[in-house]
Order: C-alpha cells, then sequence, then structure tokens
C-alpha cells in the first residue's frame, strides 16, 4: 500500500470548454472568464485539491490513442450543499440552465437529500446535504 500519496487533483475531459465552465461556476466555482478559451484549466479547491479541466484535443496531444466513449461521463463529481433546501435550489438551477437531470432531489436512505444533474459532456455531479439529525431518510 502506498502511504505517502494525497490526492491533488480531479481531472476531467471535455468536449466544450466554455460550456462546462459555465457549468461549474453555477456551482460557485471561482474561474475567470477568459479560461474559457484555454485547453487547460485548473481551479483551487478547499483543502488544497485541484479540479482540472483538459479539452478532448489537449488529451489526445499527449494520448494519440485515446478516444472519448460516447454517451458516458469521464469522471464522477459530488457537491456538498449546507442544507436540503440548498440541494433542490442547487438542482433548480442547474436544470432551468439547461443540463440534463439523471436524479430529481430525494431523500436517501443513508440519511441524505441527493440529487444528480449531468455536465454538458455527461459527467454526473451529485449534489447533497445532510437530512435534519443526520437520520437516515424513510
Amino acid at each position: 500500500m502506498i502511504t505517502d500519496a494525497k490526492p491533488a487533483v480531479v481531472g476531467m475531459v471535455v468536449a466544450d470548454m466554455e460550456r462546462t465552465l459555465a457549468f461549474y461556476r453555477l456551482l460557485g466555482l471561482d474561474i475567470p472568464a477568459e479560461a474559457d478559451t484555454q485547453p487547460h484549466v485548473e481551479v483551487a479547491l478547499p483543502g488544497g485539491l485541484k479540479l482540472a479541466f483538459d479539452t478532448e484535443a489537449t488529451i489526445a496531444s499527449f494520448h494519440p490513442s485515446w478516444k472519448p466513449t460516447p454517451g458516458a461521463g469521464r469522471v464522477g463529481l459530488a457537491f456538498a450543499l449546507p442544507d436540503p433546501a440548498a440541494v433542490d435550489d442547487a438542482y433548480a438551477q442547474l436544470t432551468v440552465a439547461g443540463h440534463q437531470s439523471e436524479l430529481e432531489p430525494f431523500d436517501a436512505f443513508w440519511g441524505m437529500r441527493y440529487a444528480t444533474v449531468l455536465d454538458p459532456d455527461g459527467t454526473g455531479v451529485d449534489l447533497f446535504a445532510l437530512l435534519p439529525g443526520g437520520a437516515a431518510a424513510g
């Protein structure tokens, strides 16, 4: 087991950098507008983790045999929200902005309000918050 490895970057391959960054801005990430035209973008996250976005062309530039899988996301992410109402609000904002719902908000048996929206490339983005008291729903 490797004991000194620490998570540092979550990487995503994107078909349309501008649309993808607009999606993540709706979730509160501070991404400058000039990043929309870049082939590689990194965003610092709380705790030192980075979220990196690379265009398909960028990946193909160093991995010539790489091909996108049609209809498949390239990574999964989850965003914690402060309370169940915030899950519903975030879900509404993202779907009203035209992003596809994968799972409408629901009270999960594991004690969270949960929903999933797909980003522009089909990546599942989970939205979650503890239910009052953190007790399991149901």
